[in-house]
């Protein structure tokens, strides 16, 4: 099982990642506020989705995704071991990771 790893002392950072064989842009960032994480996906340089919120179990980009600018991989915010079920500071990475799905793969 693959997954995202994401480098909070880094944030707000971004970097590429190969998807489906092609490169994105992905631009993490941080709400000290309120306590989430918010990603932009960028192909080619060009922007694609602004402020994606982390929501646990929701695939990103779901709302808005077009299979010409997209990866067809999903990517949720899931805990496998099933005891956390939000994404904060204090769990992405630790508990909650950025799990890399396939069309139609099914985790748990």
């Amino acid at each position: 099982m693959e997954y995202i790893e994401i480098d909070k002392d880094l944030i707000p950072y971004e970097f590429i990642i190969e998807l489906d064989n092609d490169e994105y842009k992905l631009d993490v960032r941080y709400n000290e506020t309120y306590d989430f994480f918010t990603v932009d996906l960028y192909k080619d340089e060009q922007l694609i989705v602004a402020g994606e919120k982390l929501v646990y179990g929701q695939a990103l980009f779901a709302s808005t995704y077009d299979p010409r600018t997209h990866p067809a991989q999903t990517i949720v915010p899931l805990d496998l071991s099933n005891h956390e079920s939000t994404v904060t500071w204090a769990t992405l990475n630790e508990t909650v990771f950025l799990i890399l799905q396939n069309g139609g793969e099914s985790i748990g």
